[in-house]
């Protein structure tokens, strides 16, 4: 066996990785086991140290993915991973307590929503709308009064000395 091969484990260097929140220790709560997964839905991996069944590899913590497959207890993930310059799918089978909703498509759906909301508006009134997303904007210009702000012109202090 080569030297220091041995203490390159599976969860070697993830003190910090599997690391549970402050006061969030134990058994996960029943709302985890609750929650409904969907083929097609799009899922943060989030492993639980608690729960070893189940684990991914510490690489896949904090990826994002597809679910694939859903059975009594787990779910399957489509994972992309680099892999010298190219992408190689990957599935993972994860149990539910390490895989968590992702909101990564929640802000474009509610701008759809909103969207929506705006066309209908502007074809009761008839004005054109524009739906397209800005950059932020150069700000306006202004004048800053000098009223009360008259410049002070400041002078160091003599040196004293206190002997």
């Amino acid at each position: 066996m080569a030297k220091g091969i041995e203490n390159h484990g599976l969860r070697s260097r993830t003190r910090y990785t599997f690391q549970r929140e402050f006061r969030k220790n134990g058994a996960p709560s029943l709302s985890t086991y609750l929650k409904i997964y969907k083929v097609g839905d799009i899922v943060d991996i989030k492993a639980n140290a608690a729960i070893h069944k189940g684990m991914p590899f510490k690489f896949y913590h904090g990826k994002t993915g597809v679910i694939y497959n859903v059975t009594k207890s787990s779910v399957g993930v489509l994972i992309n991973k680099v892999v010298n310059g190219r992408y190689i799918q990957k599935k993972l089978s994860l149990r539910v307590e390490h895989v968590k909703h992702s909101k990564c498509r929640q802000e474009f759906l509610d701008r759809v929503k909103s969207n929506a909301a705006k066309k209908a508006e502007a074809k009761k009134t008839g004005v054109a709308v524009n739906l397209k997303r800005q950059p932020a904007q150069p700000r306006t210009a202004h004048v800053v009064a000098a009223v009360e702000n008259v410049p002070q012109t400041l002078a160091p202090v003599a040196y004293e000395t206190f002997i």
